[in-house]
């Protein structure tokens, strides 16, 4: 649910775009005549790759030569990763890394819309947000990594992701956890990435097309992890309701179009009390659905409604927005 837009994070050093370059040009002279070079640290080639592909419904002019050449930058993307966790933690959690180094980035660069795929620029840098169709877009893999790394996923957790968008942050905390429910209220979009998991192996992943301001009560037990990837002006009051004890939502809150956007973390205590805190700036499109008409009717000027709109019938009151 995220569109193309200005850098949602702090980018790293000019010297990591050199160096990818640098291995781009670099690459054997075998590449156009072996389509079998593999990523690292996985078993991923070119023929996997068209399979996937053809399996998810989707159709991509990648050839081989330009595969290889996609492989050979993947290294200097998760050296820039690791250097961005690093300056941003302190570390970069290995589970997290280990996560980006098994998914190929490339799989998930394709436009829905115009059904066109552009995955020669899945290791890009510096990194960027891509449009994938109406709307929404694929954010850039140093934002995805701080996020993943603040939700701190466990192998046991069930996850609920707010907006599938491309699928791939999904995918990404699928990896290191036990369930991945995630819901796109955009109806062809979510339609179409629905397709793209089970080719790629990935058994845990669920997800469905739906306003996610309601969550997904038919799960049950609730989440450990409520992630948003798209900005709200507050938490939506079920959303709370399906939080665990001990459980946390990442959640960008501020103004549609603005860049007074902070990414806040909410956590439950084992007695149920809420605590919220402030982290970085960020930017993303708004969360739309019923966010925007409860927004309104609380107050709060959201761009492009300019008059509150009947909320959903059973909507529970919205709560006011944590303060700055």
């Amino acid at each position: 649910m995220k569109t193309r837009a200005p850098k949602i994070f702090h980018r790293g050093s000019i010297l990591m775009g050199g160096l990818a370059l640098l291995c781009a040009l670099v690459l054997p002279a075998q590449a156009d005549k072996d389509p079998k070079a593999a990523a690292p640290g996985q078993d991923w080639t070119y023929k996997k790759y068209l399979k996937a592909f053809h399996k998810s419904g989707r159709e991509t002019g990648l050839t081989a030569s330009e595969f290889a050449r996609v492989q050979a930058r993947r290294e200097a993307y998760l050296n820039d990763i690791r250097r961005y966790l690093n300056r941003k933690f302190g570390w970069a959690n290995p589970r997290v890394m280990k996560a980006f180094e098994d998914l190929p980035r490339e799989y998930f660069h394709y436009e829905y819309q115009d059904k066109s795929d552009f995955c020669k620029t899945a290791y890009e840098y510096p990194p960027r947000t891509w449009a994938l169709g109406w709307g929404s877009a694929l954010s850039d893999y140093e934002g995805q990594a701080y996020m993943a790394q603040l939700a701190n996923p466990k192998p046991t957790d069930t996850v609920l992701e707010i907006g599938t968008g491309s699928g791939f942050n999904i995918s990404l905390l699928s990896h290191m956890v036990k369930d991945a429910y995630s819901i796109e209220i955009i109806k062809p979009l979510g339609g179409a990435v629905s397709h793209i998991f089970k080719p790629l192996g990935l058994k845990n992943v669920h997800t469905r097309v739906g306003d996610g301001y309601y969550g997904w009560k038919e799960v049950k037990g609730g989440f450990d992890i409520i992630m948003f990837t798209c900005v709200a002006q507050f938490v939506p009051p079920d959303l709370f309701t399906q939080l665990k004890p001990g459980g946390r939502i990442i959640i960008p809150i501020g103004q549609p179009f603005k860049h007074n956007q902070v990414l806040y973390v909410y956590r439950m205590d084992s007695r149920k009390r809420v605590h919220s805190k402030k982290y970085i700036p960020v930017y993303f499109i708004p969360m739309k659905g019923t966010m925007g008409a409860q927004a309104v009717q609380m107050g709060i000027n959201v761009q492009g409604l300019k008059k509150a709109l009947r909320p959903k019938d059973g909507a529970a009151p919205a709560p006011a927005p944590p303060g700055k």
